[in-house]
């Protein structure tokens, strides 16, 4: 018979140190904030989705400006948004540009983009939202 805290010679599964287990305590904690955070979410996620379509079309429509009335590199036109006014969204808004159809895209992944073209004798324009 082994004594507590002694290991078997034979027994190569025996620890001098018995695991311990997580608290389930700390693992419901874990478990109950993430389903907070996942429930936030979807509470916000219509809101937060508006809030990008409306500084995604204002993102393309300067950007468009910017880039081809005021003839801009398109990182100034990024560097424009910053300062709209618009909150934490108009600064996270990326630009891209297609200089074949002179179109500005402007959006965040996953949670929409807006476009505009130029036209020489309208301007820039917003391409119809789509829903």
């Amino acid at each position: 018979m082994a004594t507590p805290g002694k290991r078997r010679t034979g027994d190569k599964h025996a620890s001098a140190h018995p695991t311990r287990q997580p608290s389930r305590w700390l693992r419901n904690l874990v478990i109950v904030v993430l389903l907070g955070a996942a429930l936030a979410l979807a509470w916000s996620w219509n809101d937060m989705r508006e809030r990008v379509l409306v500084g995604s079309a204002y993102g393309a429509r300067v950007g468009c400006v910017c880039r081809y009335v005021s003839h801009r590199s398109l990182d100034s036109c990024e560097g424009d948004l910053a300062v709209a006014g618009l909150g934490p969204v108009a600064s996270a808004v990326s630009l891209s540009d297609d200089d074949e159809t002179r179109t500005v895209t402007a959006g965040l992944p996953l949670l929409g983009h807006q476009s505009a073209t130029f036209d020489e004798k309208a301007g820039c324009q917003l391409e119809p939202w789509q829903d």
